[in-house]
């Protein structure tokens, strides 16, 4: 289980980075999508839990890259922005799930379980 965590914001990488290496998960923290898109050309996840508010390139771009590529990566938004519009945005561009921040650990945890093996957009 490999997962891709995107986020502009060092005290979210971190927070996560604790949270799922107490959990024993294998995760790659980067800051900007097109690291993230050059991490994603390198080798395969099995998850991305990513922000949808960040400079240069958002989160909507990224998910707009996927499914353009046709990827089938399941896909955990992160966003202090959760108005109904960011959330139905986002759900539109195939997130399968959607947390706001900040978040618990407990949420970010059920977030990365319910979405184990799913395909984006199911």
């Amino acid at each position: 289980m490999k997962i891709l965590v995107v986020d502009d914001e060092t005290v979210v990488l971190e927070s996560c980075k604790k949270i799922l290496s107490s959990e024993g998960y294998d995760a790659a923290f980067l800051s900007s999508v097109d690291d993230a898109l050059a991490a994603l050309d390198k080798e395969l996840f099995n998850l991305l839990l990513i922000d949808i508010k960040m400079p240069k390139r958002d989160g909507l771009c990224l998910m707009d890259i996927l499914r353009k590529r046709e990827e089938k990566i399941p896909i955990v938004v992160m966003s202090g922005y959760s108005t109904d519009e960011t959330i139905n945005e986002a759900k539109q561009m195939g997130a399968n799930t959607f947390i706001p921040k900040p978040f618990t650990p407990d949420e970010l945890l059920n977030a990365v379980r319910e979405n184990i093996g799913k395909e984006a957009g199911k």
